[in-house]
């Protein structure tokens, strides 16, 4: 396998009601003031997070008295949360899709806040050595969301992907994320040879991931601030990314035409790179 700007917006977060506790209105929130996350570390993530708005809480009965002192927990430190409204199992999944595994708990939310390539490269000013992780037009969100979640293992300053060819910050991904969606910034970009060449100006060097690259990933010697490229599964990258990278490396296989998910591949790579070692400059 093929391993693999315009400037954004912050925009304002939703007003929170007073205290941000209480029952929801009569008629509750809109579900266009926000999106529905779902699953237990997705959910207590976004509520642990003080970015994110957060607007109707559902459970199950068993989910409460489960989770009861971690909700009582993050309660106490955001200083209330919204009433939990407590609904039968088969209530709830019919309101999220036949689809959704939600451990009995569900969470409608405002977005988190929008970050840029120049909050990464203000991050990594601060550092000696930082990581970044590229994703060439890779679009199923579980594969984006357990990118993610590796990026977040091994402290990634964020994950920039495209605007198009990228899937929405949906329940899917930030289930598949497992609670980093908060944690990691989710950077869209229009033209990512563009943000590569921020991203350079800013010190990184970028090393993509390819199966036909020169030099094997655990011979690389990567610089203190890395970006790591990965294209879409099949079509790997694309040439103009391709020719952006400053190198080109491999995963050693050891069976012929062998290939790896591309979330594998790059929790392999985020392992190699966060090693220490001498590199370039």
């Amino acid at each position: 396998m093929n391993h693999n700007h315009k400037k954004q917006r912050r925009h304002p977060a939703p007003s929170r009601r007073p205290g941000g506790s209480g029952p929801p209105p009569r008629h509750g929130p809109s579900e266009r003031q926000g999106s529905w996350l779902y699953g237990v570390h997705a959910v207590l993530a976004a509520l642990q997070n003080p970015e994110r708005v957060c607007l109707r809480l559902l459970l199950t009965a068993e989910a409460a008295k489960a989770l009861e002192p971690q909700l009582s927990a993050i309660a106490r430190a955001r200083k209330g949360l919204p009433q939990a409204e407590i609904l039968p199992r088969e209530t709830l999944g019919k309101r999220l899709g036949s689809e959704a595994v939600h451990q009995g708990i569900a969470l409608l939310a405002g977005p988190p806040m929008e970050r840029d390539i120049g909050d990464i490269c203000r991050a990594a000013s601060l550092k000696d050595r930082a990581i970044v992780v590229i994703l060439d037009q890779v679009e199923d969100p579980r594969n984006v969301g357990a990118v993610m979640r590796s990026a977040a293992a091994f402290g990634a300053l964020g994950v920039i992907v495209t605007e198009r060819h990228a899937p929405q910050q949906t329940a899917v991904l930030a289930k598949a994320a497992s609670g980093a969606l908060e944690t990691v910034p989710l950077i869209r970009v229009t033209n990512l040879v563009r943000a590569l060449g921020e991203l350079k100006e800013a010190g990184f060097w970028a090393a993509g991931l390819d199966a036909e690259g020169e030099t094997a990933l655990d011979q690389a010697q990567f610089a203190p601030k890395t970006a790591l490229v990965l294209g879409a599964e099949g079509k790997g990258l694309r040439r103009l990314t391709r020719d952006s990278c400053d190198l080109l490396v491999r995963i050693p296989m050891a069976a012929e035409g062998a290939s790896l998910n591309v979330s594998n591949a790059a929790a392999i790579a985020l392992y190699a790179a966060s090693i220490p070692r001498s590199g370039p400059d």
